[in-house]
């Protein structure tokens, strides 16, 4: 298993606030049109608590969030670090749109006595938040567009778990999630399982997937059809929840009539039968398919997740070792692996792409750096969108 980022040692570049008034005059000829700036996170969690924020115990999912909002409003005022990196030492100036890969509701387990937040008022919740509270805007002036796909929480909210919810089942995060992603409200007849929430924009020459859960053999057809009637060449970034190294409790049961139950242990959260029949077992058929069509599409210049909660940057190869793909996985406001412990860790990212020279460079925002609103850089990474360079 990678190492938690709390064991790589690294220097915290010190961000500066820059007037509003002067960044006109730092968007200079290298932050051309076709620089594309993306904040990413994942996993918010409403409905449960912190230990501890900025001195105060027991804090809700709210507070914190609205905490991260605000930071993420302060990024344009900010002055990019010297990493030698797409726009370094350059003024943010906009975003073009803000993305979270889902787990925005918490799985509802609790009782009628302890009811847990529905999953249906954490997403109204996270629309309050960061639908109405997000001010930033892109290089037009226009609101950065929010975008946001189901984790395994706003799934397993829809579809049940094998140990006991309360209520059983609200299916009110996927059915918001999915009317956004379609434009079309879904019925009374709504099937989570049967059409992927998935999304796909293009800006500036940098082509973005994201869909829910995992790449399964639904949301891989629907990308092929993405790439297919993209221009060649053009590069692709893809958002999920989950990492590539999917674990076999997230597929379908592949035991008996494919229910859940505590005793197998698997969670349906997409409809491809695990290819082994125990959850501690690694799905490697499944592992291979994704890097088969990762190996089959070079376009794709990055995986981006969430999930397990803590920043990491890393290449992802494979069962197989036939591809070395740039992965990068985010912290949570609420759940860090590293951050739920140690809040001046808490981050999100800044992914500033230029398909002119070809470069992306993915920055670590931390937002909480000594428990008040100051932020700083964390690590860096810049990586080649050109397929035949990687």
């Amino acid at each position: 298993m990678f190492e938690v980022r709390s064991r790589v040692r690294r220097t915290h570049v010190a961000v500066t606030l820059v007037a509003a008034l002067l960044c006109g005059s730092l968007w200079s000829d290298s932050a051309s049109a076709e620089v594309v700036q993306i904040v990413y996170t994942s996993d918010q969690h409403y409905g449960i608590t912190r230990k501890s924020f900025r001195g105060e115990k027991k804090v809700p999912s709210a507070t914190v969030n609205a905490a991260m909002v605000e930071a993420i409003n302060r990024l344009p005022g900010l002055t990019l670090p010297p990493d030698d990196g797409v726009m370094a030492e350059k003024s943010v100036g906009w975003i073009d749109y803000v993305i979270s890969t889902g787990d925005i509701a918490n799985r509802m387990e609790g009782t009628p006595e302890k009811a847990p937040m529905t999953a249906t008022a954490c997403f109204e919740l996270f629309m309050t938040q960061y639908g109405k509270g997000l001010t930033v805007k892109d290089r037009q002036g226009r609101p950065a567009e929010l975008l946001a796909v189901p984790g395994n929480h706003d799934m397993t909210n829809a579809v049940g778990f094998f140990r006991p919810m309360y209520p059983e089942k609200d299916d009110g995060a996927m059915r918001a999630m999915t009317e956004r992603a379609t434009g079309e409200k879904p019925g009374k007849d709504f099937d989570p399982y049967a059409r992927p929430v998935t999304l796909d924009r293009e800006k500036g020459g940098l082509h973005l997937l994201l869909m829910g859960i995992w790449p399964d053999t639904a949301s891989r057809k629907w990308m092929e059809e993405k790439l297919s009637a993209m221009p060649e060449g053009e590069p692709v970034l893809l958002f999920t929840h989950m990492p590539p190294d999917l674990t076999a409790n997230r597929l379908t049961n592949p035991n008996g009539n494919h229910g859940l139950n505590a005793k197998d242990g698997f969670e349906n959260l997409t409809p491809d039968v695990a290819s082994v029949k125990k959850t501690v077992q690694r799905p490697l058929r499944e592992h291979r398919e994704l890097e088969a069509f990762l190996a089959a599409h070079p376009s794709i210049c990055a995986y981006f997740h969430g999930h397990e909660n803590y920043n990491e940057f890393y290449d992802w190869q494979g069962p197989d070792y036939t591809i070395s793909l740039p992965t990068f996985r985010v912290d949570s406001p609420m759940k860090g692996d590293v951050s739920a412990g140690n809040e001046t860790e808490l981050s999100f990212l800044l992914i500033t792409a230029d398909t002119d020279t070809d470069r992306m460079t993915v920055r670590e925002v931390l937002w909480n750096t000594d428990a008040s609103d100051t932020i700083t850089w964390g690590q860096t990474r810049t990586v080649s969108l050109a397929p035949e360079k990687k």
